[in-house]
């Protein structure tokens, strides 16, 4: 089984791929009438599907979602995912089976998705989520993990009359243009993949964010297992302790590093008992996730090779809660100097991401993201690092910054972090 995102060539994929950007004027435009309409072309895929586990949130997404394959995948289930963004090649975004999308399955469904679209007008998350569902319908699987590309009440992915189940991670401020100015505004957003009489495991939220959850849940008669209501988890004498209403889990801590990660092994275990299944498959569930870039150890590749004495870290979190996750990661690790190599973009808080991690950093080394618009430029992140108090230099690249760290500070801990773009690039180039 292939989890690393590996470089390749240009392909047919590619081409197709580039072709479908232009089919929009915007990037993003949350509505489902076009999605509606070429499902329907496409004689509506997404009844075909096997149960779904429909997931939202604004942190926690990704992690918990691989925990839940892992666990399911040690059960013996043959099981389909659906994620976004990519890291570095967008197969990475469609696992069928348990395997990443074949080249040759890829670019013939999303040619068959721009025929049956017509030319017509339709975002690029929206048809390559049409391709995704005709791979999915087309292969059998026990269940399928669906992660929501942004909000929840009109994704492209929110088309499932009846999911299995929903999860709704931690609602934090993110992405405020499309989804609201408020964690309640975003949340009701979120809230949206809440389906009729369908369970729904809701991670740590805030008091407002959980009012309008609960109202929404109560409104459609769906079920909650709320944490700290209906489930707990935490660690102790480094495992991670759950407990429900059948019983208390004494597992392993889980291999994804980070406090934050004990919460989404939490709401990955609800939902793999609620759904029946067995302690093995929780155990699994924390000892088996792979999720590239959320608190990654390089060991190999280029990049370490070029500074073994340099303890290197990878990190795609970008808003104000994925800093404050990274810097309790780094406040529960070793103790060691910690430098950052940090690249953002303009439409994020990059101030309430870097406050956080101020406290537990020597030095910033920023750099512009390689083939992004929307990237924030080498001196733009300094001079928002140099607002938070936080001494901060300017690289060529990210490269150019991790020699200038090992040469000024052998043994140092290095995080590069800020982007999943950033992450994507450095995954990359580093093989």
């Amino acid at each position: 089984m292939i989890d690393s995102p590996v470089a390749a060539p240009v392909a047919v994929s590619d081409v197709i791929l580039e072709r479908l950007m232009s089919l929009h004027p915007k990037i993003i435009d949350l509505t489902l009438d076009r999605v509606w309409r070429l499902l329907a072309a496409l004689d509506h895929p997404e009844r075909r599907l096997p149960p779904v586990i429909h997931v939202a949130g604004t942190n926690g997404k990704g992690s918990t979602q691989a925990m839940i394959r892992a666990g399911l995948e040690a059960a013996g289930q043959r099981v389909h995912a659906y994620t976004s963004p990519h890291l570095a090649r967008f197969h990475e975004r469609i696992r069928v089976a348990g395997e990443l999308i074949s080249e040759s399955d890829l670019s013939a469904l999303l040619a068959e998705c721009e025929a049956a679209n017509g030319g017509d007008s339709i975002t690029f998350f929206e048809i390559t989520t049409c391709a995704a569902f005709l791979a999915f319908a087309r292969t059998p699987a026990d269940t399928l993990l669906l992660e929501v590309g942004l909000g929840g009440r009109l994704d492209a992915t929110n088309v499932i009359d009846r999911p299995q189940m929903t999860i709704i991670t931690p609602v934090s401020l993110d992405h405020q243009q499309y989804l609201g100015e408020t964690v309640a505004e975003i949340a009701g957003e979120k809230a949206g993949i809440l389906k009729r009489g369908v369970p729904c495991v809701v991670g740590p939220q805030t008091d407002e964010g959980l009012a309008v959850i609960e109202r929404q849940a109560a409104r459609l008669g769906a079920p909650l297992l709320v944490h700290g209501q209906n489930w707990h988890a935490r660690e102790e004498n480094g495992r991670l302790i759950f407990q429900d209403e059948h019983g208390l889990l004494d597992l392993p801590r889980p291999i994804l590093p980070g406090p934050h990660q004990i919460d989404n092994a939490g709401a990955a275990i609800m939902a793999l008992r609620y759904l029946g299944h067995s302690e093995a498959a929780c155990e699994a569930a924390v000892t088996r996730a792979f999720w590239p870039a959320r608190m990654q150890r390089l060991r190999q590749g280029p990049l370490p090779e070029s500074a073994p004495e340099v303890e290197l870290w990878l990190d795609g979190g970008h808003n104000p809660a994925g800093g404050e996750a990274v810097a309790a990661t780094l406040a529960a690790m070793p103790a060691r100097p910690t430098w950052l190599i940090c690249g953002m973009l303009s439409t994020k808080d990059i101030g309430g991401y870097l406050r956080p991690l101020a406290p537990h950093i020597r030095r910033l080394h920023a750099v512009t993201i390689p083939g992004e618009h929307a990237t924030l430029t080498a001196e733009q992140t300094q001079a928002a690092a140099t607002a938070e108090g936080i001494d901060a230099v300017t690289a060529p690249s990210v490269a150019a910054a991790l020699a200038a760290i090992a040469a000024d500070a052998p043994g140092a801990r290095v995080l590069i972090c800020g982007s999943l773009y950033l992450a994507g690039t450095v995954l990359q180039e580093n093989g």
